[in-house]
């Protein structure tokens, strides 16, 4: 089996694996309707020659570079050149906002920003020729800086008029150095930025290398990369992994074209969030019920028999029709995936337990993992060698510590765990006490080592009367129904739970259809009928749920949540504290009368 070496930073960790990919093909995006690659060799002279560029235009080690860029080749490159130069990479969604841009360029101090496009630098540039300290504009195509004090730089011409090799350079970071400033995408209020050092992104690495190493084999791994990297799930686990296991790495075009890609560029690992798989699950859902007869029945039987399997193993007499599922329903879904798929990870966000058996059902193995951005992010993953178990998050990572305080905290210690967030030492020290990371979310440790999320205590809510409600299991649970396409409880130190629920706009289309409705956004706020058939599907949930958790009332959304709207954070989970400043009136209303 083999390993993965110990190595001082994570810039040395690429360069070794460029010596070894050669000419091999490393970094792919499309061009038209062709995928072009570039080398392992040619990205490593790119990220020697824009590391000696950084230099030559003035940067220091320990310097701040803020990285504001899509998922492209040049953002891998980048993020590398800047550690090789001995900097601190400061990755940033290319959702924020102009305020947004504004606080993270002041809190970082950053000293140079990398930007992609004249798109993404009109809400930056205005926030950086205000900024006490950045005075370095990067761009990857032409910008226009205007009558400021910035100084411009074209990223292509820096590589070119410094060219060097990787041997060039001496890179002195050590595991205990900072690599990266990651700001939490901020779904209870403004985003920190977490210190990520050389070695908690390292551990990271080393520890899921020896994951697929022990539980699949370590081949030749594709992935596709298709959440933000400024995200740090995915600068971690679809960068800093695929380069740990000499893996290629795809760049998707988009979340509209993610299904093309997935069955064009065949991906071995996939880093994914819930919110991507509950809508791939309707969408396979959907498929297969318009195709009918058998293959909906298969779909019917495979999801059972899986739900078996998950509960403790599969009936002698459900045998027969598990070989007539892997027969004729798997290779199907398979080829929806590109058949090759090793394993899919999912982390980010809770993940509902059906999820994950229903894929599992169709027979693609699915890992859920558990992390926060301050442990660089992962923390556990399920592993099938340890048997898997959807309502779990799996056994810790190799070489990390986890125990339960005595309110049921999740603590954390190891190398992987943050030197703090940055400038904000009360903050620091509300969650790193003696070397443990107080998670925040509430757990056990089950018979077999895996850790086990029951609630987040800062999410939870408590009704009027003193009961716990954890509302992330009660939007998973109203999402799965074909009716509902997002969710939002409420209920805080009040009688009942209440709900902001955005239809399911494929639904809305077709329940129109049936009624002979206008599909009028406005006018079925107000239909009785297509708010009795809403109800209809809360009610089905409501079966399922305690006294204290079933909704009760509810009120339809003015708009789907989006990262635009600044309801979602950019890996996909809802912003609480924003829909509670849009909704909470009309919440509130629901409790009169």
């Amino acid at each position: 089996m083999r390993q993965i070496e110990k190595f001082p930073n994570l810039v040395a960790m690429f360069f070794a694996r460029a010596r070894e990919g050669g000419d091999k093909p490393f970094l792919w995006h499309k061009q038209g309707d062709s995928w072009v690659a570039l080398s392992w060799a040619e990205t490593a002279r790119q990220v020697a020659s824009l590391a000696t560029g950084l230099k030559a235009i003035g940067l220091q080690p320990g310097d701040r570079v803020m990285l504001v860029s899509e998922n492209r080749p040049e953002w891998c490159i980048s993020d590398l050149a800047i550690m090789a130069a001995g900097c601190v990479t400061v990755p940033t969604y290319i959702t924020n906002t102009e305020r947004d841009h504004s606080h993270i360029i002041e809190n970082s101090g950053a000293r140079a920003i990398i930007v992609s496009t004249a798109k993404l630098a009109r809400p930056l540039l205005p926030a950086a020729a205000r900024a006490s300290e950045a005075k370095i504009v990067i761009g990857l195509e032409d910008l226009r800086v205007g009558q400021t004090d910035l100084v411009y730089h074209n990223w292509s011409k820096l590589i070119a008029d410094h060219p060097a090799r990787p041997d060039d350079l001496l890179i002195t970071a050590s595991r205990d150095d900072l690599a990266c400033i990651i700001y939490t995408s901020g779904t209870g209020g403004a985003p920190r930025g977490v210190q990520q050092h050389h070695g908690a992104i390292l551990h990271n690495v080393e520890a899921c290398c020896t994951l697929i190493a022990e539980d699949f084999g370590w081949g030749d791994e594709v992935f596709l990369s298709f959440l933000p990297l400024s995200h740090a799930y995915e600068h971690t686990g679809g960068q800093h992994f695929p380069i740990g296991l000499g893996a290629q790495i795809y760049y998707a075009e988009g979340l509209d074209k993610l299904a093309s890609n997935i069955e064009e560029v065949r991906p071995t690992i996939m880093v994914v969030v819930p919110r991507l798989f509950e809508v791939l699950r309707t969408r396979i859902v959907k498929a297969v019920e318009k195709q009918g007869g058998l293959s909906n029945y298969l779909l019917e039987r495979a999801v059972a028999i899986g739900g078996k399997k998950a509960a403790g193993g599969v009936p002698l007499y459900d045998q027969p029709m598990n070989l007539i599922v892997k027969s004729l329903l798997m290779p199907k879904i398979a080829k929806r995936f590109g058949g090759r798929i090793k394993a899919m990870v999912s982390g980010g966000a809770p993940l509902n337990p059906e999820i994950g058996i229903f894929f599992q059902s169709l027979g693609l193995t699915f890992l859920q993992g558990y992390g926060q951005t301050e442990a660089a992010p992962v923390i556990s993953c399920n592993r099938p060698r340890a048997g898997l178990k959807m309502d779990t998050v799996g056994p810790p990572l190799d070489n990390v510590e986890v125990k339960i305080a005595e309110d049921g905290e999740i603590l954390v210690r190891g190398e992987l765990v943050m030197h703090g967030y940055w400038r904000n030492p009360e903050e620091t020290a509300r969650v790193l006490k003696d070397g443990w990371l107080h998670t925040g979310d509430v757990g056990l440790i089950d018979d077999k080592g895996r850790i086990k999320i029951t609630d987040r205590k800062k999410d939870l809510i408590i009704n009027d009367k003193g009961d716990n409600v954890s509302p992330q299991k009660v939007e998973g649970m109203l999402t799965l129904q074909p009716e509902i396409g997002q969710a939002m409880i409420a209920g805080d130190r009040r009688p009942y739970m209440v709900a902001v629920l955005v239809p399911d706009p494929e639904w809305t289309q077709e329940w129109c259809a049936r009624t002979g409705a206008a599909c009028n956004p406005k006018a079925l706020a107000d239909d009785l009928d297509y708010r009795a058939a809403l109800m209809a599907a809360v009610e089905r949930v409501n079966k399922d749920l305690s006294v204290i958790e079933r909704v009760r009332r509810f009120i339809l959304a003015d708009e789907p949540f989006t990262i635009e709207n600044q309801q979602m954070t950019p890996s996909l989970k809802i912003r609480r504290h924003v829909l509670k400043e849009v909704y909470g009136p009309r919440l509130d209303a629901l409790y009169k009368g």
